[in-house]
């Protein structure tokens, strides 16, 4: 996730889990916005004036169908909301979604700039994904192994400001709205059994257990043991503000979690189904490939993609095969073949070296991991983000159902740094050899790069900034671990072809490349169990016999992939594809080729599908070559 960005997942995104389109009015019932809702008008100059107002249209209808997402954005005009899940506020929304894609349509594309004739186009994408996700009722499986509101809820303070009273205030008011969106969510639920669409059961099974952790006796008897009370505990005794938010955790949040708890220990988990596949769900096959084209943005159908991940996996396991020679592993002469590979990762999971016995250490081991790989950045990029990160651990009540790390994107806007949050649950999972890989996927120059220069582009519509399209977001990330190679005191490059950059250590080497295999693996198993009717169990006997990762961080991720059908394809997808791009810049541009300038060209306009982003490319190639060569005054043939 990001590996999991919990704000990618929320509803009005066209990448999300659920695809869910909610209510430009917040909760029933809430409080006015904070400040007054005033609509966007966004002008550029020579664009066109309609065009942007489509735009205005649809953006505004993502930040009030999002109240959350809007606040962490910097945006206040829905600041004591909480989303609208209600079956009429999905319809209208999905209505209104409708009638701007009708509109997008009646646009003569040819009279357009090219600016505006691109934005029509990635909107036109965006819609059209969206409502092919509508047709399946996503709102009505709310709740995953990763996801729901008894996940995402309790760490909505660490990505909106609450840095005043005003802002408190707004805090408490969204508290106080807990149980409505809890008893949405439970009436989508409802719909879902009646309609015989229901999640696996295995999915769930950790559910009851966090949602109770919400809700026991000492939180309601002190509630500020809860970590929704968390922004409120530096205020001083008997402040007003953080007596209101005592009460809402007590009197509002507490009580609704603890229906959420019995409603999903008594009535929905035992009808949820054993199956684990998309595709033996009520809506089948068609669901799944359409999640598959949501998340990848390709049309690749799922055999074509398990393809690809059995090839990928042949390739990268074939390379770790090699590097398990140059470490000092004591027996790596006596086994050949699957076996020797099989002692090795076992070696690995069991050795103490690999581990660390404290939560301080570890945590303080990818601080310093992020600051050594702060000056490559210049090596690689021209443009920086200006957003600052920290390392921070996973709340401990996510973190067992949570993979080893994810990002939290903050906002230059609304004053949030970002935050590379690290799993320190039983540290015998959390191996040291992959460290380096998870700290560039996660912070810099994967996930916080990317998503904080998208938030931070000018001479956009501003709903360029917010786009997630997850095989670009994940695409990127995953391409960002193989940057580390260009990186360190012995960089890969064309004088230096074999140098390992910070992946020198064999053994960093060897764990990147089973994040690789492990990106590989999902294309196989993801498409197995959803397509191909794969057990759960041989989707964990295949991660484990083809990568370095741990039990506890397989089981998780199997139960994700089961939970979040088509998602864990997209990473590998994105990935090729962005190498596939370098690749033909490097030939086309030969010693004209300028890393920092391509990814430059890379990030420079958020997120985008990949068939748009190789179109972007190929442009930028051409104009590379139109250029005269350096001291000359002649264009290149």
């Amino acid at each position: 996730m990001p590996k999991h960005i919990p704000w990618l997942r929320l509803p009005v995104l066209a990448v999300s889990l659920a695809g869910v389109l909610v209510s430009g009015r917040g909760v029933a019932g809430a409080p006015a916005a904070s400040p007054a809702f005033e609509q966007t008008t966004t002008r550029i100059a020579g664009r066109s004036p309609e065009v942007l107002a489509l735009l205005d249209e649809y953006y505004d209808l993502q930040l009030s169908s999002n109240p959350e997402m809007a606040s962490a954005k910097g945006d206040l005009r829905f600041n004591r909301r909480l989303s609208d899940v209600g079956a009429e506020a999905i319809a209208r929304d999905r209505a209104q979604l409708g009638s701007i894609l009708d509109r997008v349509a009646k646009f003569d594309r040819k009279s357009l700039a090219e600016a505006d004739a691109t934005d029509l186009d990635l909107l036109e994408y965006t819609l059209t994904v969206a409502l092919d996700s509508a047709r399946f009722f996503p709102e009505q499986q709310p709740i995953t192994a990763l996801s729901g509101p008894h996940i995402e809820l309790p760490q909505l303070y660490l990505s909106i400001p609450l840095s005043s009273d005003a802002l408190l205030t707004d805090y408490a008011a969204r508290l106080e709205q807990v149980p409505i969106l809890i008893r949405q969510h439970i009436a989508n639920m409802k719909a879902g059994l009646k309609a015989g669409r229901v999640p696996p059961k295995v999915i769930l099974a950790k559910s009851v257990e966090l949602t109770r952790g919400l809700a026991g006796d000492d939180v309601a008897a002190d509630p500020t043991l809860s970590p929704f009370y968390a922004p409120f505990r530096a205020r001083p005794s008997g402040d007003a503000v953080a007596t209101r938010g005592a009460a809402a955790v007590r009197e509002k949040v507490v009580p609704a979690f603890r229906e959420l708890a019995d409603f999903l220990e008594k009535e929905y988990i035992p009808g949820c189904r054993e199956s684990i596949g998309a595709g033996q769900g009520l809506d089948g096959l068609p669901a799944y490939e359409s999640n598959l084209r949501r998340e990848t943005t390709t049309t690749l159908t799922a055999q074509q993609i398990h393809d690809i991940g059995l090839k990928e996996v042949a390739r990268i396991k074939a390379e770790m095969m090699q590097v398990i020679n140059e470490t000092d592993w004591p027996e790596k002469n006596k086994y050949k073949g699957e076996e020797r590979f099989t002692k090795f990762v076992e070696f690995l999971r069991t050795d103490p070296r690999f581990y660390f016995t404290d939560e301080k250490a570890l945590l303080d081991g990818y601080k310093v991991i992020c600051k050594s790989i702060d000056p490559d950045l210049m090596r690689l990029f021209r443009i920086l983000p200006r957003l600052t990160y920290g390392v921070r651990p996973i709340p401990r009540f996510a973190a067992p159902s949570s993979p080893a790390a994810y990002c939290y994107p903050g906002s230059i806007k609304s004053g949030i740094p970002g935050y590379f949050m690290v799993n320190t649950y039983d540290l015998t999972q959390r191996p040291k050899y992959g460290m380096w890989s998870l700290s560039l996927h996660e912070s810099v120059p994967g996930h916080h790069f990317q998503l904080s220069i998208a938030d931070e582009l000018e001479g956009l519509h501003p709903w360029r900034t917010m786009l997630q399209y997850t095989s670009y977001v994940e695409g990127w990330a995953l391409y960002s671990e193989s940057l580390g190679l260009e990186m360190g005191d012995s960089p890969r490059s064309s004088f230096n072809p074999t140098a390992r950059g910070v992946y020198a250590d064999p053994y960093d080497y060897f764990g990147r490349l089973s994040d690789e295999i492990w990106r590989a693996c999902r294309l196989v198993v993801d498409t197995g169990m959803h397509a191909m009717g794969w057990t759960r169990q041989q989707a964990i006997d295949y991660m484990l016999a083809n990568s370095a990762g741990t039990e506890l961080d397989t089981v998780s991720e199997i139960d994700r992939y089961i939970g979040w059908p088509g998602q864990a394809c997209a990473y590998k997808i994105g990935e090729l594809k962005i190498l596939e791009l370098r690749a033909r810049a490097e030939k086309a541009l030969g010693s004209s080729f300028d890393v920092r300038a391509f990814h430059d060209e890379m990030l420079g306009a958020g997120a985008l599908p990949l068939s748009v982003l190789e179109k972007r490319i190929d442009r930028w190639i051409e104009r590379q070559n139109a250029q005269p060569p350096k001291g000359s005054g002649v264009a290149r043939p």
